[in-house]
């Protein structure tokens, strides 16, 4: 596979130009999930704020943190600002989605392309159940030391 001078074609020069395509490709990949899951998670805290304040009073007042400052509003006009966030967020999500999909396409003819298999890493083992279990640390979380206040 080599690469005549002045040949404008993005052809890799070698086996390691390949795989460095092929690790930034599925970097781009790894980035773009982390994003989705970020903005399902603010989706998720738009839900529970809208869930919380759509039982009240419509006067009563509300607290809404706008860039680091925190203003004083009424329900009735926090909630649809909310869920206009909400919206907004699910469309974003929606376009990233699509970018997703594409960059798995284009992984895969990379991969169809060049023959790249993938190995399994050294660090999953199989315990006795037959479960594969990577190296994650696990939390115990128990009651708080100081209960009295």
């Amino acid at each position: 596979m080599a690469k005549v001078e002045g040949d404008n074609s993005k052809e890799p020069i070698n086996e390691e130009a390949v795989a460095n395509m092929y690790g930034a490709m599925r970097a781009d990949m790894n980035q773009i999930y982390s994003e989705i899951t970020e903005l399902e998670m603010e989706v998720s805290e738009h839900s529970l704020v809208m869930n919380a304040i759509e039982p009240l009073d419509p006067s009563r007042r509300c607290y809404r943190m706008i860039g680091g400052v925190l203003v004083e509003r009424t329900v009735k006009e926090v909630l649809p600002a909310v869920q206009r966030n909400k919206e907004g967020l699910a469309e974003v999500i929606a376009r990233f989605s699509e970018a997703l999909e594409k960059k798995k396409k284009d992984v895969m003819e990379f991969e169809a392309k060049y023959k790249i298999r993938i190995r399994k890493g050294d660090g999953e083992t199989k315990d006795e159940s037959g479960k594969k279990e990577g190296n994650a640390q696990r939390v115990l979380v128990g009651p708080a030391a100081n209960e009295s206040c």
